[in-house]
C-alpha cells in the first residue's frame, strides 16, 4: 500500500499565526537593511515597510499587502517585499502567485532560507518538478522546527513515491529527532517503518523461502505475539538449517527460559543453550545477563553477580546488568555503587521502571528523602505509561509485548 503523505493527517499546515511571525520578522529584516539599499526613496521604503509591520502585528493582511506592493512600486528588486507579498499568497493558498512572488525574491536575495521553503512548498502543489531542488536546499540549511518538519514530511513523500527508500528514511528519522515526541511525526515513521519492514519480509519470503533466516523472522513475529512455545519450533529449525547463524542460539536461549521461567529443567536448556553460544560464537553481555537471570532464580546470587560483573566488562553501558548488578550490591548493603550503578542505567535508559524504582529504594536508604520521592514519582508515572501501552496493544488485538528485562517492581 502506498503512503500519501499529503493526504494523511500527518501532513502539517501553517496557522495564519505563524505565517504572520514569519512575516514580521522578514519585515524587521527588511527595515534593518532598507537603509542600506541602493534606491533613490529610502525613507519612502522605510516608511511602507514600517506600516507593513504595524498591520501585520494587527493581523491585517490586506493592508500590509498594499504596503508591501507600494514598496515594489518604488524598489521593484526588494527581496523583503516580493518574499513577503508571496508568503500572504501562499497562506490564503493562491500558490501559483506565491511560486511568482518568491522565485522574485530569491533573485535578488538568494540566502532567504523560508522563502526557498515555501517557494518549494508552492511548486510542490502546482506540480513544478523543480519543488525537490528547493525543498531539500532549504531543510539542509532551515532551523525553524515547524517550517523544517513540513518540508521533511514533503521530501519524504517524494522520495518514497519515487522509491528511493533509503532517503525517505534518512529525512523520516531527523523528523523524529526534531519532534520526538509529535504525535503526526511518529505516525509517519510508523507507517514507513512498517511498510518497508512487510515489503523486505515479503521479499524474503520470495527469495528465500526455506532459509534459516526465514524461520527466524517466523520465530521473531511469534515471540511478538506471545507464542513461545512454536517460536522455539522455527528457532531450531533455523538451526538445523544454518547451525553458524549468528546470535540465533542466544535468541533460542531467551524464549525458551521465558517459556517456563520456574521450571528446572527449563532453566537448565536455557543455560545449555546459552553456554553453546559462548563456545562457538564468543561471550556477550546479553549471553552473561541471561545467565545471571537463571542462577538468581536457582537462588544462587553470588554466581549471578560474578555473570553480571562479566557482563559489564563486556558491555560497561548494559542497563539489565547495570540494575541486575545494583540489586546484588543492594542486598549486600553497598548502597553508594549500587546508587551510582542504578543512575548509569537511568541515563543509558531513561524510561526504564525498574531502575527508578531501585533508586528511590537506594535514595531512602541513604536519607535522600527529595530525591527518593522524585525517583517513586517517576517510576509511579512510567508504569502508568507502560500499562496504558499494553491497554492499545490489547486493544489492537495482539498479545502484550514481552517485559523488557529488569522492568518489573
Amino acid at each position: 500500500m502506498c503512503i500519501d503523505f499529503r493526504s494523511d493527517p500527518v501532513y502539517i499546515k501553517f496557522s495564519m499565526k505563524s505565517l504572520i511571525t514569519y512575516l514580521s520578522l522578514l519585515v524587521i529584516s527588511a527595515i534593518c537593511s532598507a537603509q542600506g539599499q541602493a534606491t533613490s526613496k529610502p525613507s519612502e521604503v522605510h516608511a511602507h515597510l514600517s506600516r507593513a509591520e504595524a498591520a501585520l502585528r494587527a493581523n491585517d493582511t490586506s493592508t500590509a499587502e498594499r504596503e508591501f506592493r507600494a514598496v515594489l512600486s518604488v524598489d521593484p528588486g526588494n527581496a523583503e517585499a516580493n518574499a513577503n507579498l508571496g508568503i500572504l499568497a501562499y497562506a490564503r493558498g493562491d500558490y501559483e502567485s506565491a511560486r511568482g512572488d518568491l522565485r522574485k525574491a530569491l533573485t535578488t536575495q538568494p540566502t532567504l532560507v523560508k522563502a526557498e521553503a515555501l517557494l518549494g512548498l508552492s511548486e510542490r502543489r502546482t506540480g513544478d518538478p523543480a519543488a525537490t531542488k528547493h525543498l531539500e536546499n532549504s531543510f539542509a540549511k532551515l532551523q525553524d522546527p515547524k517550517l523544517e518538519t513540513q518540508v521533511g514530511m514533503e521530501l519524504v513523500g517524494i522520495y518514497y513515491a519515487e522509491g528511493e527508500t533509503e532517503r525517505a528514511v534518512s529525512v523520516t528519522q531527523k523528523l523524529v529527532d526534531i519532534n520526538p515526541e509529535d504525535p503526526d511525526v511518529l505516525y509517519a515513521a510508523q507507517r514507513l517503518y512498517n511498510e518497508l519492514a512487510d515489503a523486505t519480509l515479503s521479499k524474503l519470503a520470495i527469495i528465500a523461502p526455506n532459509s534459516a533466516r526465514m524461520q527466524q523472522v517466523i520465530a521473531e513475529r511469534l515471540i511478538n505475539a506471545g507464542d513461545l512455545q512454536s517460536a522455539i519450533a522455527h528457532y531450531q529449525q533455523a538451526l538445523q538449517l544454518n547451525p553458524r547463524l549468528p546470535g540465533i542460539r542466544y535468541e533460542l536461549a531467551q524464549a525458551i527460559l521465558e517459556s517456563s521461567r520456574f521450571d528446572a529443567k527449563t532453566q537448565a536448556a536455557a543455560v545449555a543453550k546459552a553456554e553453546e553460544a559462548q563456545q562457538l560464537e564468543g561471550d556477550t553481555a546479553s549471553l552473561e545477563c541471561l545467565l545471571a537471570r537463571v542462577a538468581s532464580l536457582e537462588n544462587n546470587e553470588s554466581q549471578a553477580n560474578d555473570h553480571y560483573r562479566q557482563a559489564l566488562k563486556l558491555d560497561p553501558g548494559n542497563t539489565e546488568a547495570q540494575i541486575g548488578l545494583a540489586r546484588m550490591l543492594v542486598a549486600t548493603n553497598h548502597l553508594a555503587e549500587a546508587r551510582k550503578l542504578l543512575q548509569m542505567a537511568i541515563d543509558s535508559d531513561p524510561l526504564n521502571n525498574t531502575a527508578h524504582y531501585r533508586l528511590a529504594m537506594v535514595d531512602k536508604k541513604l536519607g535522600f528523602e527529595d530525591e527518593a520521592q522524585k525517583e517513586a514519582r517517576l517510576s509511579r508515572e512510567i508504569k502508568t505509561t507502560r500499562d496504558n501501552v499494553q491497554r492499545l496493544y490489547l486493544e489492537m488485538h495482539k498479545q502484550t509485548p514481552p517485559e523488557p528485562a529488569g522492568q518489573e517492581e
